[in-house]
C-alpha cells in the first residue's frame, strides 16, 4: 500500500518539475528571443544598462522601452556594497527622458568609490549626456550619436516667470554637471545645446562620436573591448594604490 501510494506523488514531483522547466523555457523565448541563454563567468565586473526612455515620476505607456530610475538606484547601491564587484561598465543606448531622474543616476554613478566607464551604443541624447559623463572614463562608438538640446516641458506648462526661472536653474545644473565631469568647455557646451539650424524645427546639435570625443564631451571613440581592457587597467591600478597604502601604514 506504501509503495502505490508513493508512486503518484512521485509522478505528480515529475510533472511539477517539467512544468517549472517549460514555464523557464518560455519566459526566456519571450525574453530574449531564444531557448537558450550563454552563461558568463563570474565576473568582478557588473554591467548596468540605460536602454530606451529614462522613466522618473510619470509612468510612461507601456509601448514604451523604458529603464525606470527606481530600478537602477537599488543597483547602484549593491554595485558600492558588494566587495566582489570591482567595476561598472554603463551601456547607453537611451533617447533621453525625466531629468531629475537622470541627474540623479549620473550623481550616484558619479559618487561611487569602485572605477566606473561608460559606453554610449547607437544613441546618449538628452539626459543621457550627463549620465555618459558621470563615469571616470567614457567611450563612444563611431556611429553613435549625441543630441545635445535645452531642457524642455511636456504637458500643462504655466505661463509666468518663475516657471522659466526653473528652467534656466534646471538646465544650469545639467550644463553644470557636464562640464566638471567631461573636458569640454562651457561655451562649447552652450554653442551646441542653442545652435539653430541642426536640428529641424528644433534647437540644438546632435554630435556624432567623432566630434564627441573632438569637443571633450567623450574620451575615447571606442566599443566593448576597449571599455573592459580600460576598466580593468583602471581596477588594477585601484588595487595597487590600496595595497601600496596599506604598506605605507604597516611601516608606520
Amino acid at each position: 500500500m506504501m509503495n502505490n501510494e508513493e508512486q503518484p506523488n512521485k509522478e505528480e514531483q515529475d510533472q511539477d518539475q517539467d512544468q517549472n522547466k517549460a514555464s523557464a523555457l518560455m519566459s526566456k523565448i519571450q525574453q530574449l528571443g531564444q531557448s537558450s541563454v550563454a552563461q558568463a563567468p563570474d565576473s568582478n565586473i557588473h554591467i548596468l544598462p540605460i536602454i530606451g526612455q529614462v522613466e522618473g515620476h510619470v509612468q510612461l505607456p507601456p509601448k514604451n522601452k523604458t529603464t525606470k530610475y527606481e530600478h537602477l538606484i537599488p543597483q547602484i547601491i549593491a554595485i558600492e556594497q558588494n566587495p566582489k564587484i570591482e567595476g561598472l561598465i554603463v551601456l547607453l543606448n537611451t533617447v533621453g527622458g525625466d531629468v531629475e531622474a537622470g541627474l540623479a543616476i549620473s550623481e550616484m554613478i558619479a559618487s561611487l568609490s569602485k572605477p566606473t566607464v561608460s559606453i554610449v551604443l547607437g544613441g546618449g541624447h538628452s539626459i543621457g549626456v550627463p549620465i555618459a559623463t558621470s563615469t571616470d572614463y567614457s567611450f563612444i562608438t563611431e556611429t553613435a550619436t549625441m543630441t545635445i538640446h535645452p531642457v524642455r516641458l511636456t504637458g500643462l506648462v504655466i505661463g509666468v516667470p518663475q516657471t522659466f526661472e526653473y528652467l534656466d536653474q534646471m538646465q544650469d545644473r545639467v550644463l553644470k554637471f557636464v562640464v566638471n565631469h567631461s573636458n569640454i568647455e562651457k561655451d562649447k557646451l552652450e554653442e551646441l545645446m542653442f545652435a539653430k539650424g541642426n536640428l529641424t524645427r528644433d534647437i540644438g546639435t546632435n554630435v556624432e562620436g567623432t566630434d564627441a570625443v573632438q569637443y571633450g564631451l567623450i574620451n575615447e571613440i571606442g566599443g566593448v573591448a576597449k571599455a573592459i581592457k580600460k576598466l580593468n587597467t583602471m581596477i588594477n591600478e585601484t588595487k595597487g594604490s590600496k595595497s601600496n597604502g596599506d604598506e605605507t601604514q604597516v611601516i608606520q
